[in-house]
């Protein structure tokens, strides 16, 4: 998908909601992003500023906690934007065209791994 593209995706589903903050998993996966965003930028800026890294160990490690949960947070969403798709009638090739994979079957697969996943999470076996 072409940085374009990517744009008037965002812009088309910003429109959707009044309320910026509802409530959802994207709304923590965008938090977390910020910070991370914030955690890079601060360790850029020391490295300009000082010329070194300096000790960011603290925030490295709570940064790196964040993934496991936003990996989470981004499976749950895509297994559900797969299910509203498959409710508006796309199929499976319209699908992994969207996604940017190469077959249908390719995109199926995808969402069978997801789904497999976030049952073994709730299940507690991963």
């Amino acid at each position: 998908m072409s940085a374009d593209s990517r744009e008037a995706a965002r812009r088309r589903l910003a429109a959707l909601s009044d309320d910026p903050a509802a409530e959802s998993p994207a709304c923590d996966l965008e938090q977390d992003a910020a910070l991370l965003g914030r955690l890079l930028a601060a360790a850029a800026d020391r490295r300009q500023n000082d010329g070194k890294q300096g000790d960011m160990t603290d925030e490295v490690a709570a940064a790196l906690s964040l993934f496991d949960q936003m990996r989470l947070a981004l499976d749950q969403l895509e297994a559900q934007v797969v299910v509203e798709a498959r409710r508006c009638g796309m199929d499976w090739k319209q699908i992994s065209r969207h996604q940017g994979f190469n077959s249908s079957q390719a995109a199926s697969q995808r969402y069978q791994r997801l789904t497999t996943r976030l049952e073994e999470i709730r299940q507690g076996i991963r």
